[in-house]
């Protein structure tokens, strides 16, 4: 099946991601309703705000449904950096190249915006994702146990430098 990645907001978009987010993290790591209704608001909080100048929003769809994003929230990029966020693909559609292909376009859009350095939150276990974080030349710049997601994990800061 067919990929396409677009720029911007699909109906249904802020569910489909949340799905996809809550399924994922609860089969691994039993994430519950704590790490869903944060991600449903933060992503409905992050669109209600959305400067297409300043922020990235990208969808990995087929022809059926949204099967992967990834967001660049650009507000404070100035003096954090442009936050990286919401980054997901469905089951069936990891490992084939889509993923490098979000992280890339989110990272060139930095680039685009003169962005200093863009960073990510994630937590230690989640292998695969960070492989493709440090071979895109992002690096581990902090790690402490936490729960910001509502669950204790290992919580890792990883951060790309661009200028």
């Amino acid at each position: 099946m067919e990929i396409k990645i677009v720029k911007g907001y699909l109906p249904g978009s802020i569910g489909r991601i949340t799905e996809m987010h809550s399924r994922y993290y609860h089969a691994g790591w039993k994430f519950g309703l704590f790490f869903e209704a944060k991600v449903a608001a933060e992503i409905a909080e992050f669109l209600g705000n959305y400067d297409d100048q300043r922020d990235g929003f990208w969808i990995a769809t087929s022809s059926v449904q949204v099967e992967g994003s990834i967001v660049i929230d650009g507000r404070r990029a100035d003096d954090e950096g442009a936050h990286l966020r919401w980054f997901i693909l469905s089951d069936g559609f990891r490992a084939k190249g889509i993923g490098n292909q979000l992280i890339h376009t989110a990272v060139e859009f930095c680039h685009q915006q003169h962005y200093p350095r863009v960073y990510l939150w994630t937590f230690e276990g989640l292998f695969a994702a960070r492989h493709l974080y440090e071979k895109t030349g992002f690096r581990l710049v902090d790690q402490h146990r936490g729960n910001q997601w509502g669950t204790e994990v290992v919580e890792q800061r990883f951060e790309l430098r661009l200028t």
